[in-house]
This record gives C-alpha cells, sequence and structure tokens, in this order.
C-alpha cells in the first residue's frame, strides 16, 4: 500500500500536500516526499521515515507553487531505500515527470526488460519508474495520448496521481484495485488515495475516480477520458478489513460502518459464552464494537496502543514487526485477570504477530482466550499491492484452523466465512478482489513477481 496526494491551482499546494500526507500516513511509513512546480522550477523534498520526520518548517517553505503532488511509500516492489523514495521524477525533452504511484505492475519484468533493450537506464528498481519511462518514450505528439497509451501498457493495480509539467493528472487500472477521489478547495483540484485526506484539508469532495478513467487537470478545469473497455470491478477488500482509515470513504462508501458489520456477521458463527469483548487495536476496535452490540456482551478496551509506535503489518522487515509488536500494545491486566475474552482480530497473515499478543494476553491471568476473526483465512499470496507475495508467508496456506489454534496458544479460534464477509461489504460481492481467500484472481496471476526478479 501507499498513500498519495496531489492538488493544482492553489498557492499554497506545498503546505497543503504536508497535510494530506499527515492524514495518509497509515498507508506507508517507511518514506514520504512531495514535489511542488513554482513556474518552470521544480522543488523537491523527500526521505525516509513518516512525514513528520522527513519534513520540518524549512523544508515545508521551500516547497512553494501552485500544483503538488505528494507520496508515502510501503513498499512491495522495490527495497526500502531514499532511492526508491517517491514521487518519482524525470525530464525528457524539456518536460517534468513526477510519478506518485499506489498499487503493483505485474507485468513490470517484461516492460522493463523491452526498455532497457532499448536502451533505457533506470535509477530504481520500483515497478514505478516504469510509467515515467513510457510516458516519455510514446511516439505521439500529444502529451494525453502518451499517457493514455502507457495505461493501456501497464497491467495490474494502479492508482497514479501524475504532475507533467503544470497538468495534474489522476488514473486508476480497469479494475479499480485501490481507492483515488477527486475533491476541491478554494478552486482548487485534489486528487487523493482516501477521503480522510480531503477532511484535513477542508476540500469537499466531489466524487471517486472511476475504474479505468484519466482524468486531466489544469488549474481550474478538468477533463476525463475512459480509454479501456468496461470491465468488472475488482476493489480490494483489504482496504475495508484492514488498510483505509475508518473515517474514510472508499469506493464509494465509509469504512467505519463497514467494520461494524463485520463484527456483526461474526456473532452469528462464533457462538461464545464470554465476559468481556475486547478489539485488537485499532483496526480490530470496529468490528468489536459491532460484536458487542449484536451479541450484548460487554466491549472493553482490554489493550492500550501507544500511538507513536507504526503499524506492524507494513514494516519491511520481519524483526521490525516483532520487536514493535512488543512495544506497541499493553494489557490492562486487572480488567483481564480471571475473564473470558473474546478477542476481535482483523486479519492473521504471518500468526507470529498474533501469537505474541495471545502470549501477552495469557500473561495477565485471562481465563479463557476465543479469538474471532473479520475475514476467512488468508491462503494466497496477493500481486496488486499487499506484501504477502508468496503462500509461505502465509500461516492459513499450509495449515489447518485448527493448527492455527494451536499454535496461537488459543481457546477458540474462528474466522468469519468469505459469505459473511462479503454480506458485511456496501457493494456487490463481484465488484470486489477477494483472490488473497479464493485463490481466484481478477487477472491471470504473473508467473513471477517482478520483486524477485529486479532484486535478485
Amino acid at each position: 500500500m501507499c498513500g498519495i496526494f496531489g492538488i493544482s491551482g492553489h498557492k499554497e499546494a506545498g503546505w497543503l500536500s504536508y497535510l494530506g500526507l499527515y492524514a495518509l500516513q497509515h498507508r506507508g511509513e517507511e518514506s514520504a516526499g512531495i514535489v511542488v512546480r513554482d513556474g518552470n522550477k521544480i522543488n523537491i523534498h523527500k526521505g525516509m521515515g513518516l512525514v513528520c520526520d522527513v519534513f520540518n518548517e524549512n523544508s515545508i517553505k521551500n516547497l512553494k507553487g501552485d500544483t503538488a503532488v505528494g507520496h508515502v511509500r510501503y513498499s512491495t516492489t522495490g527495497s526500502s531505500c531514499v532511492e526508491n523514495a517517491q514521487p518519482f521524477c524525470a525530464y525528457h525533452k524539456k518536460i517534468n515527470i513526477t510519478v506518485a504511484h499506489n498499487g503493483n505492475l505485474t507485468n513490470i519484468a517484461a516492460l522493463r526488460q523491452q526498455m532497457e533493450d532499448k536502451g533505457s537506464i533506470f535509477q530504481t528498481s520500483m515497478d514505478s519508474e516504469i510509467i515515467a519511462h513510457l510516458i516519455a518514450a510514446g511516439c505521439r505528439r500529444n502529451i494525453e495520448e502518451n499517457i493514455i497509451a502507457t495505461m493501456k501498457s501497464v497491467e495490474g493495480a494502479y492508482s497514479l496521481v501524475l504532475m507533467i509539467d503544470d497538468m495534474l493528472v489522476g488514473a486508476r487500472d480497469p479494475y479499480g484495485f485501490r481507492p483515488l477521489c477527486l475533491g476541491k478547495f478554494e478552486g482548487a483540484y485534489v486528487l487523493a488515495s482516501e477521503t480522510s485526506a480531503l477532511d484535513l484539508v477542508r476540500a469537499e469532495y466531489v466524487r471517486d475516480i472511476e475504474p479505468g478513467e484519466i482524468v486531466f487537470i489544469r488549474k481550474d478545469k478538468i477533463d476525463s477520458v475512459k480509454p479501456f473497455c468496461e470491465n468488472r470491478k475488482a476493489h480490494c477488500i483489504f482496504e475495508y478489513i484492514y488498510f483505509s482509515r475508518p473515517d474514510s470513504n472508499i469506493f464509494g462508501n465509509n469504512v467505519y460502518l463497514c467494520r461494524k458489520r463485520l463484527g456483526e456477521n461474526l456473532v452469528s458463527e462464533c457462538k461464545l459464552d464470554c465476559d468481556i469483548v475486547m478489539p485488537v487495536p485499532d483496526s480490530g476496535s470496529y468490528a468489536a464494537i459491532g460484536f458487542s452490540e449484536k451479541s450484548k456482551i460487554p466491549f472493553e478496551m482490554g489493550m492500550i496502543r501507544n500511538h507513536y509506535i507504526g503499524r506492524t503489518f507494513i514494516q519491511p522487515f520481519q524483526s521490525v514487526r516483532d520487536f514493535k509488536v512488543r512495544i506497541k500494545l499493553n494489557p490492562i491486566r486487572d480488567a483481564l485477570r480471571g475473564k473470558r475474552l473474546a478477542i476481535i482480530e482483523d486479519s492473521i497473515v504471518r500468526g507470529t504477530t498474533t501469537r505474541a499478543r495471545v502470549k501477552t494476553l495469557k500473561e495477565t491471568g485471562a481465563k479463557e482466550l476465543h479469538m474471532c476473526v473479520t475475514c476467512p483465512p488468508i491462503r494466497f499470496p496477493c500481486f496488486y499491492g499487499i506484501d504477502f507475495p508468496t503462500k509461505k508467508e502465509l500461516i492459513a496456506s499450509e495449515h489447518t484452523v485448527e493448527w492455527i489454534r494451536d499454535f496461537l496458544g488459543l481457546d477458540s479460534l474462528t474466522y468469519l466465512s468469505l459469505e459473511g464477509m462479503l454480506n458485511a461489504m456496501p457493494l456487490p460481492s463481484q465488484d470486489f478482489c477477494a483472490a488473497c481467500f479464493t485463490g481466484q484472481y481478477p487477472e491471470k496471476p504473473p508467473k513471477k513477481l517482478s520483486k524477485e526478479i529486479l532484486e535478485p
């Protein structure tokens, strides 16, 4: 996952992009960057770490201009290093090309090989750079046509914000895997991964960029094209389960209400006689509210999160995840001792994080530990921008629910069924990609991931 932001036609574009990235920090904690156009000058600042670490008062003051693109990164293709921090910038035939990408391209290896055979020199190992190369290599005179041709050349998942000289461009792949919305503030157009970013900069939500749509924005003028044949939608269902902020509306609907419904649907599938319903904060909190309200079992915040520690799942290395698990959540021992706990978790991916949490809860003296998960077992890799690219990383790919229960040290473990999960969604089930649960991919998956090819 990544967070992308763009604004066109506002004199404080750099400052507003900084605020927008703050609202999207949950989508990536490895690096952050902003590129601003000031007349014919391009001002760039990016680096490794959180938004608050990368930017300070002086760097923001230097981001002058009225058109800007911002990015927070969580890597799936390409190393976690400053060279791969986005937005990516290139200069070709007196045209500045800036790319901010959320998603994962599945045909990157073949495209990159073709371009390198023609003499292209790549600066990074991430898939996003190929977009700039394809735009620059287009033989068409019209830059809009080059962009359309580029979107038709790449496959997989992409929500994009591009800055081509003074033009801002927003685009989504034909399946609509990743969210992207359009807003307006003081006459300026704003593009963002989630509506929470619009809220923070006080922009009015206009609409979502549609799957397969490309919008071209010049100051206060916007044009839209839909160059693809009509396709089935394949919104990533994990956006509702885990990734997006609960105060955001994505794919046209609110995340918080969806997570509450997931918790409500768990009740009918998870028959428990417990004393307390408690979430694993924060993404399990809203499902736990729904579970508690429907089951009539009292809700307690049994664990307190240290909010100065980032999200463990989106850390690039397992050693970092393991360390942060120990300091991220702390149980309220007096509230849990001797109690039968219904623990609401959003998902179990590798299992190591959950096992550490269960061990911590056992040490409080809780009488019974029953875990309810708001999605089915994750058994298949994701090729579209979530960091479980191989089956060996997924605990449920080779083990039964009973084995996982024992491995985690639980008294019981219940996963929400596929039907129960889909019934909680605000859109028809056919509009979602649930391949990580079913193995039914919306397009033929690549034989080998580009990350494995580009970085031996």
